[in-house]
């Protein structure tokens, strides 16, 4: 049993193996266009299929369709309604991988990798090299599926095992779950569908008749739960982005599951469609169930796929609103890319760096939302906050570049007063400040989770200590952004204040933090969260002392 288990899974990582070749390779000839066309045709639910299978087949991964379209719905590039059109394609489109392994081309399998590993590693073109990486991949996957194959033979001579087979037929609730499972473990419905077509074509003698080692009545209900079980990867590229790519992971979930729970109750019909599609049996030409087995499990998964969309198309919008239901509340939408920066005034100083200070005044307050949202991700238990604070992060980074390059060009094309030039180099200063308030935000969310994953409590003195330094700093980083917003020097000073005001505080605070430790009421580990969480706060109040400075220099002037 155990040379068994070595050799299923040494050829089952052969398949997926393959199976990866194959994907890049198709996914190097395609180049970018996937993405383009995945963002760009899916206007309507009909295109989205469609767009969904063909990537699919190009991919050779609808798992890896599928967390591509919860990606570009965190990015706010497709709708929840978009998705949920390629989400449903990219199930049809997997089956392919299934009707080309129902070929049965594992005979000539060598060979396939042999012409493969020619093209890809000997001819310099680029793109035969890439046909050679499918070939070669197709070669592989079907060597590994010999390789199961030729490992699971002894089970067909084990009766204990073939009436297992046979009785998941009779309870298809117990197939639907080893196929769920197989697919959870393995992450690849491709995979498991391959390995139970191999698995089936094992010849079993029952009764003076050869007979597939699992019969389509038990495959079926396997295959529906390989389905379902390919819902996992989604789900986990889903935690930590925004509501609506949590929604197109749990729709493209439900989607399967009440699939599964319909053809399950149609489970007699559903059969004798597949049956009525796919080859028949002929003794006369010698053609028997054991042959023509993998074709019906292809056949059946693909039915199963098209069908079950067919019957959801004109659901969609109901499907929408279910998922909604189940993750209720509005995403924090943050305004992406510049929207001040105008390139044709480049030539024109005063009013080009009058731009570039707009920008960063909404690169101020994009950063004062984020430090809110920290402050309420350590406050409050179970918050959710990580998605926001990392997609403004990523907002402020690109504006720090756009700015930078902005004024870079300003200075490229024309001569600076003494005045314009000290005033862009003061904005190009604050642009460095604000990006790192955002790093130093980013620490401090790290640090929230990496509390609340190790259990570690904080003193109700020391949560108050911190309360009152997140409240100094916010207010700081608030006036910062106003002194900024409207060349105050009044506001400016205040921020000097504040920053004297939190240097007492905080050296007041170290010395309370070094009394509960050598008294014991703190907890070593807990000390160093408190400590690296202070500097980080502390941190943003020298930023924002910085962007004062900045502000008194251009009132001087």
């Amino acid at each position: 049993m155990i040379k068994i288990l070595f050799g299923v899974a040494g050829g089952l990582a052969l398949f997926i193996f393959g199976m990866d070749l194959m994907g890049e390779g198709l996914k190097k000839s395609a180049g970018e266009r996937l993405r383009i066309i995945l963002e760009t045709i899916t206007k309507n639910p009909i295109t989205g299929i469609i767009v969904g299978a063909l990537v699919t087949v190009i991919i050779q991964s609808s798992s890896a369709t599928t967390v591509m379209v919860v990606g570009f719905v965190n990015a706010r590039l497709m709708t929840l309604r978009q998705a949920i059109g390629v989400i449903m394609g990219a199930a049809i489109g997997t089956t392919i991988t299934a009707q080309l392994i129902a070929f049965n081309l594992g005979e000539y399998a060598y060979l396939i990798a042999a012409i493969g590993f020619i093209l890809f590693f000997f001819v310099k073109h680029k793109n035969w090299q890439y046909i050679g990486q499918v070939i070669f991949g197709l070669g592989i996957l079907f060597i590994g599926l010999n390789t199961m194959s030729d490992m699971l033979k002894p089970l067909a001579n084990h009766p204990v095992f073939a009436e297992w087979m046979v009785n998941l037929g009779k309870n298809p609730v117990m197939g639907v779950l080893v196929g769920t499972l197989m697919t959870i473990i393995v992450q690849s419905s491709s995979a498991t569908v391959g390995v139970l077509q191999t698995i089936a074509s094992q010849p079993v003698t029952i009764n003076n008749v050869v007979e597939p080692l699992i019969p389509l009545t038990s495959a079926i209900p396997i295959l529906l739960g390989d389905n379902i079980g390919t819902t996992i990867t989604a789900l986990l590229a889903s935690i930590g982005a925004n509501k609506a790519a949590k929604r197109a992971a749990v729709a493209h979930t439900l989607f399967k599951i009440f699939g599964c729970f319909i053809f399950i109750l149609i489970l007699p019909l559903f059969l004798e469609f597949v049956l009525l599609i796919s080859p028949q049996i002929n003794p006369s030409l010698g053609i028997t169930a054991v042959d023509i087995i993998k074709r019906q499990i292809a056949n059946a998964h693909t039915a199963f796929n098209s069908i079950n969309t067919l019957i959801w198309i004109p659901l969609i919008g109901f499907l929408t609103m279910l998922v909604t239901k189940i993750i209720p509340g509005e995403d924090i939408y943050i305004e992406k890319g510049v929207k001040f920066l105008n390139p044709r005034v480049t030539n024109n100083a005063s009013v080009a760096l009058e731009l570039s200070a707009k920008e960063l005044v909404r690169m101020g307050e994009l950063a004062i939302n984020m430090l809110d949202a920290v402050k309420i991700d350590f406050f409050t238990s179970n918050s959710t906050k990580r998605a926001e604070v990392d997609d403004i992060e990523e907002n402020l980074d690109y504006l720090q570049d756009q700015i930078i390059n902005y004024l870079s060009t300003v200075v490229s094309q024309i001569s600076l007063t003494e005045p314009e030039a000290l005033r862009l180099t003061d904005l190009m200063h604050v642009v460095g400040d604000i990006e790192r308030i955002g790093d130093h935000c980013v620490n401090v969310i790290e640090l929230s989770e990496y509390q609340a994953k190790e259990g570690l409590k904080f003193s109700s003195e020391a949560n108050q200590e911190l309360e009152n330094i997140f409240n100094l700093t916010s207010e700081m980083l608030s006036k910062a952004i106003e002194a900024l917003r409207n060349n105050d020097f009044f506001a400016a000073h205040r921020v000097l204040e504040l920053e004297e005001k939190m240097d007492i505080r905080e050296e007041a605070l170290r010395l309370n933090h070094i009394n509960r430790l050598n008294q014991g009421t703190c907890n070593p580990t807990s000390a160093v969260c408190y400590v690296e969480l202070m500097k980080n706060l502390e941190r943003i109040a020298d930023h924002c002392n910085n962007i004062a400075e900045a502000v008194l220099d251009l009132v001087k002037e």
